[in-house]
C-alpha cells in the first residue's frame, strides 16, 4: 500500500495536521495540491487522484475537510481510498462530528490516532473499539511500566479483548434492509434495489465462536437442497472477524465477534421489487388562484405486516400559502421552508388505502417561475419483515466454558432512496 504521508487540510488547502510515515518525500509538496485541484475544477476535470511529477495525491472530501494521502510509489489506490474512508469513520466515532473545529480541538488525540492506524505507510489497527481501549480523548499518557501495547493489538483476534465476562450472555442480531426505488410519472419502475446489512450487539463472555446460517442460494445449491425459498446475495462485504476462507469453501459464516455493537456483513440485491407503498397523486391549478392536491397511498404488502412512522412528502408550488388539509388517516402539515406537504401516518397496515387532500391559495399575479417537477418522497419502516426473503436459519454459539446463551433475531425493512415522480 505504502502511503508516504497523510494530511488533513481545510477548505483553503491549509494543513491542519499531518504525519510523515516514510520520510521519503518533501512534505512541502502538499502546497501544490490545492492549486492543482482548483485548476482541475476550473477545467471540469476533477479526479480523485492528482499527480505532480513523481508525487501522487489521493484525496477525499468530508464536510469542510480534505483528507489527502501522498505517495511516490505505485501504491494500491483502492486500499488507500478504503483507508481514508476508514480514517473518517474512526474520527467520527471519536468526535461525533468530523469537521475543521473537531480537528483543531483535538490535535493530541488525532496525532495519537494517526500514529496507531498506520505504521511506515501500512495500515495497522483501524478498529475504533480497540483504539478506544488505549487512546482516550483526555490524551494518552505513557506511565512507567506501561510500555507494552494492549493485548488486543498483538492478538490474532485483534478486534476482541480477552477476559470479557457477563452475568447474562446474549446476542442481538438485526437484519435491516433498505429499499431504493425510483418510479417515473407513468408508473413504471426505473430503478429498484435492496441494500441490506446484519448488525450485531454481542454480550458474551470469553472468546465465543459464532456460526450463522442463512437461506443462501449458493449454499443450497452446494448441498443439493430445495432452493425455491433462497436469496442470491450480491456484493457481500464482511467484518474482518469473518473467516473468509471458510465462506469461500463451503459458504459457512463463522466468526469470533467483536464485543458490543458491530456490522457483521452487508449485501445488495439488484432485483425488481414491487413498490411496498404505492402513491398516486393529482395536482390541479385553478385560474392561478388556488391549487388542489389529491394523494392516494396504498400499502402493497400482506395484511399481517404493518409499516410504522410513514412520512409522505408531496411537493407544492413555492408561492403557495393558506393551506387546508383533509386526511382519511394520519395528519398533514405544510413545511414552507421545503415547499412540501408532509403526510404522517403512524401505523399503515398491509392491504390498506388512504387519502389526503390539500388546498392552497396562490398569489393573483401569475409567477413566471416554473417549478421543477420534484418527486414524492416516502419514508417508512416495517418491522418483522424482509422484502428479499432472507432468513436466519440458525445462530450457533460455541464457547469452551459451555455457558448457555440466548440469540435474538429481528427483521426490519425500511425506505432508502424511495422516490415517485409526478406529472
Amino acid at each position: 500500500m505504502s502511503a508516504s504521508a497523510l494530511f488533513i487540510l481545510d477548505l483553503k488547502g491549509k494543513v491542519l495536521i499531518c504525519r510523515n510515515y516514510m520520510g521519503n518525500m518533501d512534505m512541502n509538496e502538499i502546497d501544490h495540491f490545492m492549486p492543482f485541484l482548483i485548476k482541475r475544477e476550473d477545467e471540469a476535470e476533477t479526479t480523485p487522484l492528482i499527480t505532480r511529477g513523481s508525487s501522487h495525491f489521493l484525496w477525499i472530501k468530508h464536510n469542510n475537510l480534505y483528507l489527502v494521502a501522498m505517495t511516490k510509489k505505485n501504491a494500491n489506490a483502492a486500499l488507500l481510498y478504503s483507508f481514508l474512508y476508514k480514517m473518517v469513520q474512526v474520527l467520527q466515532e471519536y468526535f461525533k462530528e468530523l469537521e475543521e473545529e473537531s480537528i483543531r480541538d483535538n490535535f493530541v488525540t488525532v496525532y495519537e490516532l494517526m500514529d496507531e492506524v498506520m505504521d511506515f505507510g501500512f495500515p495497522q489497527t483501524t478498529d475504533s473499539q480497540i483504539l478506544q481501549e488505549y487512546i482516550t480523548q483526555q490524551g494518552h499518557k505513557l506511565e512507567i511500566g506501561a510500555v507494552r501495547p494492549p493485548a488486543t493489538v498483538t492478538n490474532a483476534v485483534s478486534w476482541r479483548s480477552e477476559g470479557i465476562k457477563y452475568r447474562k450472555n446474549e446476542v442481538f442480531m438485526d437484519v435491516i434492509e433498505s429499499v431504493n426505488l425510483l418510479v417515473n410519472a407513468s408508473g413504471s419502475v426505473l430503478r429498484s434495489e435492496i441494500v441490506g446489512c446484519i448488525k450485531l450487539k454481542v454480550i458474551l463472555s470469553g472468546m465465543p465462536e459464532l456460526r450463522l446460517g442463512l437461506n443462501d442460494k449458493v449454499l443450497f445449491e452446494i448441498t443439493g437442497r430445495d432452493k425455491s425459498k433462497t436469496v442470491e446475495l450480491e456484493d457481500v462485504k464482511f467484518h474482518q472477524c469473518v473467516r473468509l476462507s471458510r465462506f469461500q469453501n463451503d459458504r459457512t459464516i463463522s466468526f469470533i465477534p467483536p464485543d458490543g455493537e458491530s456490522e457483521l456483513m452487508s449485501y445488495r440485491l439488484n432485483t425488481m421489487v414491487k413498490p411496498l407503498i404505492w402513491i398516486e397523486s393529482v395536482i390541479e391549478k385553478f385560474s392561478h388562484s388556488r391549487v388542489e392536491i389529491k394523494v392516494k397511498a396504498r400499502s402493497q404488502f400482506k395484511s399481517r405486516s404493518t409499516a410504522n412512522n410513514v412520512s409522505i412528502l408531496v411537493p407544492v408550488p413555492s408561492d403557495a400559502d393558506s393551506p387546508k388539509f383533509k386526511t382519511s388517516t394520519g395528519t398533514a402539515k405544510w413545511l414552507p421552508e421545503k415547499n412540501v406537504v408532509q403526510w404522517n401516518i403512524k401505523s399503515f397496515p398491509g392491504g390498506k388505502e388512504y387519502l389526503m387532500r390539500a388546498h392552497f391559495e396562490l398569489p393573483s399575479v401569475d409567477s413566471d417561475e416554473l417549478d421543477a417537477k420534484r418527486p414524492i418522497l416516502v419514508n417508512f419502516e416495517i418491522p418483522y419483515f424482509t422484502v428479499s426473503g432472507i432468513q436466519v436459519r440458525y445462530l450457533k454459539i460455541i464457547e469452551k466454558s459451555g455457558y448457555q446463551a440466548l440469540p435474538w433475531v429481528r427483521y426490519i425493512t425500511q425506505s432508502g432512496d424511495y422516490q415517485l415522480r409526478t406529472n
